[in-house]
């Protein structure tokens, strides 16, 4: 950012893009009140998208792909927007359980099913990531040893080995972007 120019190169066009896709995105889904978390959204979000990319250069390894750093990621969100709801609001935090407007003939039935929904928020969002990066990565694993195998008839698997490519790039930046979202709604529950 030292060489920030008036009008930017290619890569000041990235950093600018992604500053302001994360920025907006914190907007719509958090509020005003959500900029001051900007820099640990950003950072996640780029860390995921990094990690996620990483995997699509041949020999390269994807660490997103492992369970223990998705739930890692997801735990540590989990205990930070809990901490941050506490911290706001006291224990009022806990009608978070119990919506606004339900009767409480309900409220018996209701409150354990969204407990159980609270607590299973980090199990949801380290599996969603690690099984779409683990799936997509050893399916290019498979195809790519099919391809070698046929030699010279390996030709239209090389074509749909570079369409999985493809489609494994899209997977990576959308599962960035679903993972940051994600926390930017349980920051917006805890807001």
């Amino acid at each position: 950012m030292r060489g920030g120019k008036l009008v930017p190169g290619r890569w000041q066009s990235m950093a600018e893009m992604s500053y302001e896709f994360i920025a907006n995105m914190i907007r719509e889904n958090v509020g005003a009140e959500g900029s001051k978390y900007f820099p640990f959204i950003f950072t996640l979000f780029m860390f995921i998208l990094v990690g996620n990319l990483v995997g699509m250069i041949p020999f390269a390894y994807t660490f997103t792909s492992q369970i223990i750093v998705t739930f890692a990621m997801a735990a540590t969100i989990f205990i930070g927007v809990t901490v941050i709801g506490l911290v706001r609001h006291g224990l009022h935090f806990f009608s978070l359980f119990v919506p606004s407007g339900t009767p409480l003939i309900l409220a018996p039935l209701l409150i354990p099913i969204e407990v159980i929904s609270y607590f299973v928020r980090p199990v949801s969002l380290s599996v969603r990531l690690f099984a779409n990066m683990m799936a997509g990565h050893t399916m290019m694993k498979v195809f790519g040893g099919f391809t070698v195998l046929l030699g010279v008839l390996g030709v239209a698997p090389i074509i749909l080995l570079v369409a999985l490519t493809g489609f494994e790039i899209m997977v990576a930046v959308l599962q960035a972007y679903v993972f940051t979202v994600l926390t930017c709604l349980y920051l917006n529950d805890a807001i």
